[in-house]
């Protein structure tokens, strides 16, 4: 089979930039379809100022297609934070482009270790990490003993 890929530009944006904000309002309507409206992400929600490593993913038109960031952890390494790509844009490589510009991102300050969580109703999102070399690991931090949330990570080389 074969796909298409879309040729996007990912770069630094702010957290709170207006495409931003409105890629993680997508991402959080889509959440609220899977797991029901309300509070249900575990531990401190992710802000400006606890992730200061956020990526847009762009078209060659300038349309915000995806994005994702880092939350440095206190015990060292990064968390991955608001991976998504909007569903007009999936299965074309968008993913793939946020992630590997994600992890560049991590090596150039330092991080080694990077670690997500992802949920129970969402084996796209499962599927994506094992197949890009993430491990799973038992639910760390604020994940765990959640029984929705399913937990990744992987050593940067």
């Amino acid at each position: 089979m074969t796909r298409s890929v879309l040729p996007v530009v990912v770069a630094r944006e702010s957290f709170d930039s207006p495409d931003a904000s409105a890629l993680r309002a997508a991402q959080q309507a889509e959440l609220d379809v899977r797991y029901g409206t309300g509070d249900h992400e575990p531990g401190e929600k992710p802000t400006a100022a606890s992730v200061p490593v956020f990526l847009v993913a762009r078209t060659a038109e300038g349309e915000a297609v995806g994005c994702g960031g880092l939350r440095p952890l206190a015990g060292g390494g990064a968390e991955i934070k608001r991976m998504y790509v909007v569903p007009d844009a999936r299965g074309q490589g968008v993913s793939i482009a946020v992630l590997r510009a994600i992890e560049e991102e991590a090596r150039a300050i330092g991080v080694e270790r990077l670690l997500l969580e992802t949920g129970t109703e969402q084996p796209d999102a499962m599927r994506f990490y094992e197949r890009e070399g993430y491990e799973l690991i038992p639910n760390f931090g604020p994940y765990a003993g959640s029984d929705i949330s399913v937990c990744y990570a992987r050593t940067l080389v």
